[in-house]
């Protein structure tokens, strides 16, 4: 193809992408058979097979390189490149090949490993975070025959799922062969199956471990029981304390927002979210506000007897993981430190504390929305959906796209996705729309001939 002259017209670019999508949805089902847990040592291997298996897609979609590389201690990730028509600028397409975990493969209700059908979804771990934006940038690449109007450098990491660890170490050593004018990032969602959106804020995250001690070793709950108290209510006690009677985070000195973005259907909400009945929202403000520019906390995790190894003693110590999302605008390391300082001040009855930090710091992110580049954003998006594109947040914390920010000063980012509220990304029973998924592919492909239209 030699440039925008080659470029094929919307309605015969929808065509094209129609008559991948078969294919698409075949090569996504074998992506999706692999377990590719790259946070799990025990499945190195199987991440080292995806890696290899969108190098051998990138190869058949007509790339003119594909390298599979890696930072040292780091995961597989797979970079690849159409070049650029002459005067065309280049577009990295972003997407990540490695999953969670399956958080128990008997809750699921067929199984995590096996792609399978259902109302049109397509169910499995990794269906739609992210092997299904690795095959929707791949889509649309054989949608234009291996030849798009504009440089592509596909760029698919293996350890998103972990933290992305070695990213930074990637784009320094590989930072001319991912150079690239657009930056199209798809692992987010939309907030409906027809409705089409451009992320432009992510909150961050930040976690602790508080450690409560209050005996030197366990003691009989009858003779000390009463004066002497232990580690475990000490600790129920500081926890209760983050947030407030109305269910806002207590933690002073955060950053809190506001957006316009309208509330969702609290019931579609409530089910998405699986709330039980009579459970009440937490917080103050819209859901949009709560979820997406507000701080939260959550308890992920305690060390204490369980309950079928409960004695009668007093326990001497207990400890949590408390995980913290911070809002757009808040300094990461800060709100740790004001996180800290509160758990240590709270702990009651003079008990033992101390606090250290997590393994992971996110920073919140936002991105500027204007310019040309989201202008044809939004114009190809909703004419692929048929409903205008919205702009809205994400509750959850993306770091490697700040990254991708710092990396490449000059390049605007668009963060996009093929989830929904129902996909349970990171849950039981993850899943992809599939007419979703179709809109998705020809919405990126309208993309890249704006773009090409753009030079």
């Amino acid at each position: 193809m030699a440039g925008q002259q080659s470029t094929p017209p919307p309605a015969e670019l929808a065509e094209a992408v129609a008559a991948v999508l078969p294919g698409a949805r075949t090569d996504l089902e074998t992506l999706v058979r692999i377990p590719s847990i790259w946070a799990d040592p025990a499945h190195a291997e199987d991440t080292r097979r995806s890696a290899e298996a969108v190098a051998g897609l990138a190869r058949d979609a007509g790339a003119a390189e594909v390298r599979t590389i890696a930072a040292e201690g780091g995961a597989p990730a797979v970079v690849a490149h159409w070049p650029a028509p002459e005067g065309m600028p280049t577009v990295m397409l972003y997407a990540h090949h490695d999953v969670q975990p399956t958080g128990g493969d008997d809750q699921w209700s067929s199984p995590p490993f096996e792609p399978t059908e259902r109302d049109g979804r397509l169910y499995g771990r990794g269906a739609a975070d992210d092997k299904a934006g690795v095959m929707t940038h791949l889509a649309v690449l054989r949608a234009y025959g291996g030849t798009p109007p504009v440089g592509v450098v596909l760029f698919v990491e293996g350890e998103e799922e972990s933290g992305s660890p070695t990213l930074t170490a990637l784009l320094e050593q590989h930072r001319d062969r991912l150079a690239a004018d657009v930056i199209v990032i798809a692992d987010a969602a939309n907030p409906a199956v027809d409705v089409p959106a451009l992320t432009t804020s992510l909150r961050g995250l930040v976690d602790v471990v508080v450690d409560v001690s209050m005996l030197e070793r366990p003691a009989h709950s009858g003779v000390y029981g009463g004066p002497v108290g232990d580690a475990l209510t000490a600790l129920c006690r500081t926890l209760a304390t983050l947030h407030d009677d109305k269910g806002d985070v207590a933690v002073p000195g955060l950053v809190r927002g506001s957006s316009d973005a309208p509330d969702p259907d609290e019931a579609t909400y409530r089910s998405d979210a699986g709330l039980l009945d009579g459970v009440e929202f937490l917080g103050t403000g819209s859901i949009p506000d709560r979820v997406n520019h507000a701080p939260a906390v959550a308890v992920l995790g305690l060390d204490a007897p369980r309950v079928a190894e409960a004695a009668n003693v007093l326990i001497p110590r207990a400890r949590a993981m408390v995980s913290m999302r911070l809002a757009p605008g808040q300094d990461a390391l800060e709100a740790r430190q004001a996180l800290t300082e509160h758990l240590e001040r709270n702990v009651p009855w003079g008990a033992h504390v101390s606090v250290t930090p997590g393994s992971g710091v996110a920073e919140p992110f936002s991105l500027s929305s204007t310019g040309e580049v989201y202008d044809h954003a939004r114009a190809a998006f909703s004419s692929a959906y048929g409903t205008a594109a919205v702009e809205t947040g994400i509750g959850g914390s993306i770091p490697f796209i700040a990254e991708f920010a710092r990396s490449f000063p000059g390049a605007a980012v668009l963060v996009t996705g093929v989830g929904d509220p129902a996909s349970r990304w990171h849950g039981i029973d993850e899943s992809l729309h599939l007419e979703m998924f179709g809109k998705g592919v020809l919405a990126e492909a309208l993309l890249l001939h704006r773009l090409a239209g753009r030079a």
